[in-house]
């Protein structure tokens, strides 16, 4: 610490601005450090507080979390570090690929700091949640604790696929905002100048075609990294060299996860935590990973999300609880003993609740029925408990890429829960609608669909969506999951032949009272969410609209073929 270049923050704590770390290739990377106040903490050693991110240290992810002069003010030393090749940081940035080597250097280098007792914890949310798995994957000694926000462990289907469908407006989205972060390191005006504009119209960039080609991918000398992303289309080395998905066995750290039912990232978050309660390195890991699920999107955290208001329980104080847990593991307080592993928010209640494990079995199966015409809310579609018995004529619609089915939150893809009433007037997709409920219904896990399709494309994808259909008709958005016959099936995908699709909706925790109907929507695409499957062997970043084929798509549900809805029931109710 340099005494003499030190900045007053108020309330005694000093802030050291561009402190530099070589890591053992050479590379410097930079960070701004924050020091508890010494009339109240003493003058330390004090335990390290570290978060290391892509979009400049300043920023500090206090678009949700408090300054880290906050932090510092409990008793902190807080470092924000820019990545390799980001901020004031040396190096070429590839996401994700250099942070576990680069993460565990630099906590390494902080404990040898004389203003450092030697104890480490990180947190951070998205990008720098996953900058934590990263590291703790090297078990660097004094890492005792991380604390990830919506990231997740394994990145092709947590971050950037969801069984083998591209999350194409996050991908596209994120990809741009990455790139242009580049070229201005790059002083590639002309092509920042492309990438600003295309980041900007959130509508159209994800409707040029091929999505691949975009010309603002295109720009010379620019990273591939965003190409490369949409090449491999499925797992393999390429996603395992940047994620610990290969690597959960060496964690051997407590973490306390953050997610929101209505974040990109959502899958990732849960499937991390659950990964990590069965895989990581210790029975003492494995026994201290911990949930947090709030009802958010991925930026901001509060009560508002989409069309509805969640009420003041929504808004937490995450900063306390991540305060609470640092406390406990980084100076031995105790204080995060008496909670419970998981803490999760039922949307429509609009309460917290906890667990103490994730549920695993299916309390509530609902069979899909009709009369053969279950296209749109005005069709015949049922759902209730009882398996079909008899023959029942099969529903079919009609998958079209050029007018596919939206997103739940229309053509923006928009977060949150949105009123879904006026989508299901398509014929392009089936909608299964249960009688009214005579008690709550307390939905929390993941959801899962059985369906007996056929589809006459060479590749299809199917959707389900869950939805809360209060008394007058409005219908809420819960969660919803696709996949892809391409992943599903692999080579044994045949046209017009029934196959058994199974697959999982996104996890959710919500509660449907007495007087409403749930409800199931499938179609075969969620646009722009995920990209359009073109129904032909054309892979869909190098399709263009010649490359599209219709397809017919027939839905079964007769006594052979029982179509249905397994649903995860809370077990306290």
């Amino acid at each position: 610490m340099n005494g003499s270049s030190l900045i007053d923050c108020g309330s005694g704590v000093r802030l050291e601005r561009s402190v530099p770390c070589v890591l053992s290739d050479d590379v410097t990377l930079i960070s701004d450090h924050y020091y508890p106040a010494q009339d109240v903490w003493g003058a330390g050693p004090h335990p390290t507080l570290l978060m290391r991110q892509p979009y400049g240290r300043d920023i500090a992810s206090t678009v949700v979390y408090a300054h880290p002069v906050w932090f510092a003010r409990h008793g902190y030393n807080v470092v924000i570090q820019d990545v390799r090749g980001r901020g004031d940081s040396e190096g070429e940035f590839y996401p994700f690929r250099h942070e576990r080597q680069d993460g565990a250097e630099t906590i390494r280098w902080l404990r040898t700091r004389p203003e450092s007792n030697g104890r480490v914890g990180m947190y951070g949310f998205s990008y720098q949640g996953g900058t934590q798995f990263l590291a703790a994957a090297e078990q660097p000694e004094g890492l005792l604790a991380i604390a990830p926000g919506m990231a997740a462990c394994d990145l092709y289907h947590g971050w950037f696929y969801h069984n083998g469908a591209l999350r194409l407006s996050s991908t596209m989205g994120w990809g741009l905002q990455m790139l242009k972060m580049d070229a201005r390191r790059l002083q590639l005006r002309e092509a920042s100048d492309r990438l600003e504009a295309a980041w900007a119209d959130v509508r159209n960039q994800v409707n040029v075609l091929p999505f691949r080609s975009h010309p603002a991918l295109e720009s010379e000398g620019m990273p591939s990294y965003v190409l490369n992303w949409f090449d491999h289309d499925a797992p393999g080395p390429y996603w395992e060299m940047q994620d610990v998905s290969a690597a959960l066995h060496k964690i051997n750290v407590p973490a306390l996860h953050i997610s929101g039912w209505f974040d990109t990232y959502l899958k990732g978050t849960i499937d991390g935590y659950l990964a990590l309660r069965e895989h990581a390195a210790t029975q003492f890991a494995r026994e201290n990973q911990y949930l947090v699920a709030g009802p958010w999107t991925h930026i901001p955290w509060g009560d508002r999300i989409g069309e509805m208001n969640f009420g003041a329980e929504a808004q937490i104080d995450t900063d306390t609880i991540l305060l609470r847990w640092f406390n406990h593991w980084l100076t031995d307080s105790g204080e995060f003993a008496s909670e419970p592993r998981i803490r999760h928010f039922a949307l429509f209640e609009n309460s917290w609740h906890g667990a103490d494990r994730w549920p695993s079995k299916t309390s509530l199966t609902l069979h899909l029925h009709s009369d053969g015409r279950a296209n749109s809310r005005k069709g015949d579609g049922r759902l209730d408990a009882n398996a079909a018995s008899q023959d029942e004529p099969c529903d079919v619609f009609i998958y079209d890429p050029e007018v596919p089915v939206v997103a739940p939150g229309g053509p923006q893809a928009l977060s949150g829960t949105h009123n879904q009433a006026a989508l299901e007037m398509g014929n392009n997709l089936l909608v299964y609608t249960g009688e009214a409920l005579a008690d709550d219904v307390a939905v929390f896990g993941t959801p899962r669909l059985t369906l007996y399709c056929a589809a006459s494309a060479k590749t299809t994808d199917f959707t389900g969506k869950l939805v809360r259909v209060r008394p007058d008709g409005h219908a809420d958005f819960i969660c919803m999951g696709i996949a892809r016959s391409s992943f599903l099936f692999s080579d044994s995908f045949e046209p017009d032949t029934v196959h058994c699709w199974e697959f999982d909706l996104e996890p959710t925790s919500c509660t449907f009272k007495a007087g409403d109907h749930i409800r199931l929507e499938i179609a075969s695409s969620a646009f722009p969410l995920y990209d359009r499957n073109p129904g032909t062997d054309v892979p869909s970043p190098r399709a263009t609209s010649w490359d599209w084929q219709r397809s017919t798509q027939f839905v079964y549900h007769d006594a052979a073929r029982p179509s249905a809805l397994h649903l995860p029931l809370r077990s306290d109710v």
